[in-house]
């Protein structure tokens, strides 16, 4: 087997595994289309494009860095920096987010209106949100548009090493397929996690909490980010 091979297989042997134990990697997606309400397509593009600019944005670190010459550790202490950064970005996103659920929560907590009259005389009361129907449309984009953000600061570390490797023999076909099948495999791990967690969560009884969800979903989000900065996730 040559050692292109063996570099092929660790990355996407890799690419799986930092994925999946990577919770910042699909948690954010479930937990927000569930508190969003996306559907599974605009759920699974939000990740797909979120995990392009991940890997594209070390893609691009990385070949820049070889082009000028620099070491495997120069361009691993600015993607360590990076991680430090776009770490502390997911944890105060989350927490504005859980803040801002929270509040929501509490405004809109449902209340009852008693004795509505329907067809032959019947009488019984009705749960109602004091929330107003729908959310504006500049907030339903901002989302996306804020973990995109957050996902194109977020360094995919793991990548630099295998990348390096056949870099250091000029080995520009090394260099393309390795980062091709790392950044497709990553990108379906994180699409099949998502959509895992999607159905998951669809099917759990969760009518008591749907309430309470945006700030559970900054919570968790929270927790995420929390794992990879004191955890090493």
């Amino acid at each position: 087997m040559t050692s292109l091979n063996i570099i092929l297989i660790a990355a996407a042997s890799t690419g799986f595994i930092h994925t999946i134990f990577g919770p910042d990697h699909y948690l954010p997606f479930i937990v927000l289309s569930k508190a969003r309400k996306w559907s599974l397509k605009k759920t699974l593009f939000t990740t797909f494009y979120c995990g392009l600019g991940h890997l594209l944005s070390s893609i691009i670190i990385g070949f820049v860095g070889i082009g000028l010459g620099y070491g495997i550790s120069q361009i691993e202490s600015l993607e360590s920096a990076r991680g430090d950064l776009a770490g502390w970005a997911f944890f105060f996103f989350g927490l504005v987010y859980m803040i801002w659920g929270i509040i929501k929560a509490v405004k809109n907590k449902p209340h009852s209106h008693l004795f509505h009259s329907h067809g032959g005389g019947e009488m019984h009361a009705h749960k109602h949100d004091n929330h107003e129907h729908g959310h504006s449309k500049s907030a339903q984009m901002l989302t996306p548009w804020v973990l995109f953000i957050i996902f194109v600061l977020g360094p995919c570390e793991i990548l630099v090493p295998l990348v390096m490797i056949p870099a250091a023999s000029h080995n520009t076909e090394g260099i393309i397929a390795v980062s091709l099948l790392f950044s497709t495999i990553t990108i379906l791990t994180m699409c099949a996690a998502v959509t895992i967690g999607y159905y998951g969560l669809k099917a759990l009884p969760t009518v008591k909490i749907d309430h309470y969800m945006h700030a559970i979903a900054g919570a968790t989000i929270c927790m995420s980010a929390a794992a990879i900065l004191f955890l090493g996730l």
